[in-house]
């Protein structure tokens, strides 16, 4: 009677060394690779013999005998490197654009969950899946928020995103969320830009100097090619310098005449911008709304939870307050506060980005409002930039 052996198999091409040894007492007695399937042949105590077929890698698994698994193709993994070279802001815009409008109509998005790992760290998570055997996909965004990693030079937001068959839940790629994130949210942005930023606008200040500050400067660029200077504000004066020196120096704006500036006094610059963009991990409001100018637009990114805030209540009096999702009224600290002091409405709200696209709501209404754009993220959104990501990296 053969006995149960348990063979653990990786790709024949890493080594035959990797190979784990059974756990059990039986004795590989041959083993070959076949067209890319290794077989291998085993012998338990008493002789007997047995033979497995094993496909290597694991994503998925249909058995065509008892003694016979066969194992799908491996999932792919996406690399920061390919996905950068993949996306440009402007492309994005243009996806989201065409396609949030259908998405939402067949994309089930719970609201994410949220858990707060420490007081100032949190881990995320946002699934998403399509109804509809046409888009067909599962995707998940698994994110921590360690602001305290700037001290160590780290990222401060990290993840993975991972996408599956939604007919047969196979694994099918997984790719840096961070990048993706870092995009996902500059483009949402300069999308908002242009239904709400002036035709016109100029200047734009930039307030953080962080991972996400110079994918913003781009999207808005790209919604906004009018622009011509950009201020970089940072707590950490000669980090704003450093990036807009960066910036200058590199080869993203050619023949665009734009000019980066970093600066110490935040109050001063903001009345200068056309565009005020905002991402930042404040917990205290950053851009004061009396020093706004008449018909500038506001773009707040950085907070997500209640105790965080970049504004204060004059900037939300005095503008047109959008969102890209209702996720933002109960979870942006700005709007959230402003509610419970009855500085203003939910109903106030002007619209999301869905009602913009569509054209159910009116964003900029003359050249002297004040727009605000409030946006928390969405898996919507998320699972729409994996998607293109995905599908233009398997089509090369």
């Amino acid at each position: 009677m053969l006995s149960q052996a348990i063979i653990t198999f990786i790709p024949f091409s890493h080594c035959m060394s990797e190979i784990q040894r059974p756990i059990t007492p039986h004795k590989i007695t041959n083993l070959t690779n076949n067209n890319n399937i290794i077989r291998v042949q085993f012998q338990s105590n008493n002789n007997h013999s047995k033979t497995r077929n094993k496909l290597p890698n694991f994503s998925s698994m249909a058995s065509t005998n008892k003694d016979q698994i066969t194992l799908s193709s491996s999932p792919i993994f996406i690399s920061t490197e390919n996905l950068r070279t993949i996306l440009t802001h402007q492309t994005l815009i243009n996806h989201i654009q065409s396609n949030l409008p259908k998405a939402s109509t067949f994309l089930q998005t719970p609201i994410r969950q949220h858990y707060n790992l420490s007081p100032s760290s949190s881990l995320l998570l946002m699934p998403s899946w399509s109804s509809t055997p046409s888009f067909p996909y599962i995707g998940v965004k698994l994110v921590t928020h360690f602001p305290e990693n700037s001290s160590q030079n780290l990222p401060g937001v990290q993840g993975s995103y991972v996408l599956f068959n939604s007919t047969t839940g196979q694994t099918l790629a997984s790719m840096d969320s961070t990048e993706l994130t870092l995009y996902r949210t500059s483009c949402v942005s300069g999308l908002a830009s242009k239904y709400l930023a002036r035709d016109d606008s100029e200047i734009l200040v930039m307030v953080g100097a962080g991972a996400l500050a110079p994918h913003l400067i781009k999207a808005h660029f790209s919604a906004r090619p009018s622009l011509k200077r950009v201020f970089i504000w940072n707590r950490t004066v000669e980090k704003a310098k450093t990036l807009a020196k960066k910036l200058s120096e590199s080869d993203e704006f050619p023949l665009s005449g734009l000019s980066f500036e970093g600066c110490g006094n935040l109050d001063e610059v903001v009345g200068f911008g056309d565009i005020v963009s905002c991402a930042t991990n404040s917990e205290a409001a950053l851009v004061k709304g009396e020093r706004l100018k008449v018909g500038a637009h506001l773009d707040l990114v950085g907070s997500f939870k209640h105790s965080m805030k970049e504004c204060d209540d004059e900037a939300l009096k005095r503008g047109k307050v959008f969102v890209d999702n209702e996720a933002a009224l109960v979870e942006a600290g700005e709007l959230v506060g402003a509610f419970e002091r009855g500085v203003i409405k939910e109903d106030e709200i002007g619209g999301n980005l869905l009602e913009l696209i569509r054209g159910d709501k009116v964003g900029r209404s003359s050249s002297e409002e004040i727009t605000v754009f409030k946006s928390v993220g969405s898996a919507v959104v998320d699972m729409l930039a994996a998607q293109f990501v995905y599908e233009t990296y398997t089509r090369t």
